[in-house]
């Protein structure tokens, strides 16, 4: 069972890291949405591709047209917070009382 305790743990800490990652790319997004960047930069071009799914989601779930802010990177990074808070450390204790 030791086993697969430390694959949940080690499935646990990735899966926090990739969701820290993925909540940096959407705030330099939101940040460079400030600066109105090239696009057709390849930068600019990849951080656009990787969040806007997300993002487009979003904005369908709550459509807020009539304001002219973007919310929908707050809502992404409240639900990356709500994921590592639950989802991971979830995991995390699960695998500590397998091993």
């Amino acid at each position: 069972m030791f086993i697969l305790g430390n694959f949940l743990a080690a499935t646990a800490k990735i899966l926090d890291i990739a969701l820290s990652l993925y909540m940096w790319i959407i705030i330099i997004r939101a940040l460079l949405s400030w600066v109105n960047p090239d696009p057709y930069n390849v930068i600019v071009q990849f951080l656009y591709s990787i969040t806007e799914p997300v993002m487009a989601r979003v904005r369908q779930l709550l459509p807020m047209s009539g304001i002219g802010i973007d919310f929908s990177p707050i809502i992404v990074i409240l639900l990356i917070i709500f994921l590592q808070e639950f989802v991971v450390k979830s995991l995390g204790m699960f695998a500590m009382q397998m091993q």
